[in-house]
């Protein structure tokens, strides 16, 4: 599905991505942890497509295609969705607009019927129920006047609309109280199919009792440095990073 082959990546001159080999398969779910600084967010970044960084070298391919080569709507039209750290607040566009149009316009790309207004409603109730959204939210501006938790609902809500292909989940559980965390990250377990893959960007092992991963991966200094089971989120939960970092320094 996805494959990342000596990815390099700089920002304003300074590179941040130093060799990124990477590569997930339908069906999987990937953590990827790592001190702050070390490019998460960055690699995040770039392969949805955000225009501030620039990639120096190396390629990524997503479903057999270039996706440095296509473009921000592009890349959500084939099924790539980010979940933001600090999801934006859009005011004056409403929850319910929003989402039509986004899903009208991934329909379209494969190919798929409009969907009408009774079948588009039950749809929205459907999906919000799976991270127990307050149905009320859909006639407000997004994101606008939404807590913290509700913003991260809101965002697994929109990735449960738009059914991707691959989803990065930037630090999801970032602010998120217990049951939030609770709530956000069953939702997103709830959307995992054998078709669909999830990659995971966090720093707690928290949110990975929630979200199982198939593989974590250590980030640092721009490149992936270790790569191991679950058990390695526990293990770096207990030890820290220096026992791995230690000769990258």
């Amino acid at each position: 599905m996805l494959r990342v082959k000596d990815l390099h990546a700089s920002v304003d001159g300074k590179e941040i991505l130093r060799g990124i080999d990477f590569e997930v398969k339908p069906g999987e779910v990937h953590a990827i942890m790592g001190p702050n600084g070390s490019g998460k967010s960055t690699f995040a970044s770039v392969l949805t497509g955000n225009a501030k960084y620039e990639v120096t070298q190396g390629s990524v391919e997503f479903d057999g295609r270039n996706l440095l080569e296509m473009s921000i709507e592009e890349r959500a039209r084939a099924g790539l969705f980010l979940g933001f750290q600090y999801p934006v607040e859009i005011p004056g566009v409403s929850m319910a607009n929003f989402m039509k149009i986004a899903v009208a316009e991934r329909r379209k790309y494969l190919g798929l019927e409009p969907l009408s207004a009774a079948e588009f409603l039950r749809l929205m109730r459907e999906r919000a129920s799976v991270v127990e959204l307050d149905g009320k939210l859909m006639n407000r501006a997004v994101n606008e006047g939404f807590s913290g938790g509700e913003k991260k609902k809101n965002e697994i809500f929109q990735m449960a609309m738009l059914d991707p292909r691959l989803a990065v989940l930037d630090e999801t559980d970032s602010g998120l109280d217990i049951d939030a965390l609770r709530i956000v990250a069953t939702g997103v377990t709830k959307l995992r199919r054998e078709d669909n893959a999830t990659v995971v960007i966090t720093h707690y092992q928290r949110l990975l009792d929630y979200i199982v991963p198939d593989f974590v991966h250590v980030l640092y200094k721009g490149r992936i440095i270790h790569t191991g089971d679950k058990s390695l989120a526990l293990k770096l939960e207990e030890q820290g990073y220096d026992w791995l970092i230690n000769d990258y320094r």
